[in-house]
């Protein structure tokens, strides 16, 4: 089992973005998105440690221990700049590693963030992390969206194929206690993020379930928040038009 954090490249040549999955997925999360950033440069879609083909990469369940490990990862390919975007766990670890190393981050993209609020539904990412049948992870993965979604059969298959990975479920199980003990997460101060100087974008559903919209409240003023009514906490799934649009939007804004 390889100790070195995996990613996925498409795209090659002038600016790079890197993509940060969730909780309990990996760089498939990001199948739909991904090629259509890469006509615009190289775009890395990681696994983040603990997960997928990052399974044995030390420092699972910390958010700081994945910041750290993907910056270590972009500093060996030698990319010393580059555009963050990064969904739920992801978002958190992103906003780490801006705040971390903020010359590194041209420009941030948050989609339903963790660290942003207390709240975090742990009930719900425990039938995630390890689901009894592929009936129960279908009905996990649906009640972690808007009401009205159903997720799609090829999405639900890529994170069965996650979870099939010997010692897999166990490792989420343990995350699981790390990042949400009685349904309460770590938080990322505003004071801090306040001080970020690159262009940050934060997309979040009124609906979501997992992470509260409520916690989309008190943004720094110059974070641009991108309501999206109705729906729920799998954006990239149920919002991908939109997740793209604002991501390619703030890589140029920063440009």
């Amino acid at each position: 089992m390889s100790d070195v954090l995996y990613a996925r490249e498409k795209g090659k040549g002038g600016q790079t973005i890197v993509l940060l999955h969730g909780f309990g997925g990996d760089h498939s999360e990001w199948t739909d998105i991904q090629p259509n950033l890469a006509r615009d440069g190289l775009v890395l879609a990681y696994d983040l440690p603990g997960h997928g083909r990052s399974l044995g990469v030390p420092g699972a369940g910390s958010a700081t221990a994945a910041a750290k490990a993907v910056l270590a990862d972009l500093a060996r390919r030698g990319i010393a700049r580059a555009h963050i975007a990064g969904f739920s766990m992801g978002g958190a670890v992103a906003a780490l590693i801006a705040l971390r190393a903020p010359d590194t981050v041209a420009s941030l993209t948050l989609i339903a963030p963790g660290g942003f609020g207390p709240e975090i539904s742990e009930p719900l990412l425990r039938r995630f992390a390890s689901p009894a049948s592929a009936d129960e992870l279908r009905a996990a993965m649906n009640d972690m969206t808007a009401p009205d979604f159903s997720m799609p059969t090829k999405n639900v298959a890529a994170v069965a194929a996650v979870r099939s990975l010997p010692g897999q479920r166990e490792k989420l199980e343990e995350i699981v206690a790390v990042i949400a003990k009685d349904s309460r997460q770590g938080e990322i101060s505003r004071e801090s993020l306040a001080g970020l100087e690159m262009p940050v974008s934060v997309i979040w559903g009124t609906e979501d379930p997992v992470l509260p919209f409520t916690q989309s409240a008190g943004l720094p003023a110059g974070f641009k928040l991108h309501v999206v009514p109705d729906a729920g906490h799998m954006l990239p799934v149920e919002a991908r038009k939109l997740v793209t649009t604002v991501i390619r939007g703030t890589v140029r804004g920063a440009s």
